[in-house]
This record gives C-alpha cells, structure tokens and sequence, in this order.
C-alpha cells in the first residue's frame, strides 16, 4: 500500500509505492527484446508518479538484479477514432532500465 513519507533531505513530503505498484508491466516489443540480448536493457511501463530511484529500487527487488542506470520518459495518448467518435489513448510512463554485465531478466 502505497503511504505518505517525508523526504529528510529536501523536506518535500510525497507517495512512497510500493515496488509492486511501481512496475505496471515489462514492454516486450521486438526492440525490447533487441536491446536487453544486445545492450542487457529492459523496457517497463510504471506508475505515472513514479520516480527514477522508485524504479531502481523496485527492479533490485523484484527480480534481484543490480540496477546501473534508469531513463524515464512521459509518452503521450494517441488520437483514436472509433465510428464518428474521437478520443484518445491514455498517457503513460515508460522506464528503460540498464543492468550489471552479470545481471539479467528472462521474461520467457
């Protein structure tokens, strides 16, 4: 469950998730997949208020992997039609994780 904690050395207050909320879901594209056989990396989607530590923390943990580097990026919707009605996709979060050289996921 996720709860309120203050940071002590910033004094902001804000949502500590727990690793379980953190990591929607492991993107496995044909890129993805490219880049965690070739440069040991590995694509999630995560929680829109999660941060860059929050995703580093939960890696270590739920798979037990030694983390190097986390890049974020914020994607937005996409416009969709359905008949005569437009909308659009959700904006989500994606995470591109790097691991240790002696590290690594099988998702399969």
């Amino acid at each position: 469950m996720a709860r309120l904690n203050k940071n002590k050395t910033t004094g902001k207050q804000g949502i500590v998730l727990e690793p379980h909320q953190v990591i929607l879901r492991p993107l496995v594209t044909e890129k993805g997949v490219h880049h965690s056989s070739e440069l040991n990396q590995y694509g999630f989607e995560i929680s829109p208020m999660a941060t860059k530590s929050d995703v580093k923390h939960a890696v270590e943990e739920l798979f037990n992997v030694k983390v190097l580097k986390v890049r974020t990026q914020a994607r937005l919707g996409k416009p969709r039609r359905y008949r005569f009605r437009q909308g659009y996709t959700k904006d989500w979060k994606k995470a591109i994780v790097t691991l240790d050289t002696e590290s690594r996921i099988d998702f399969f």
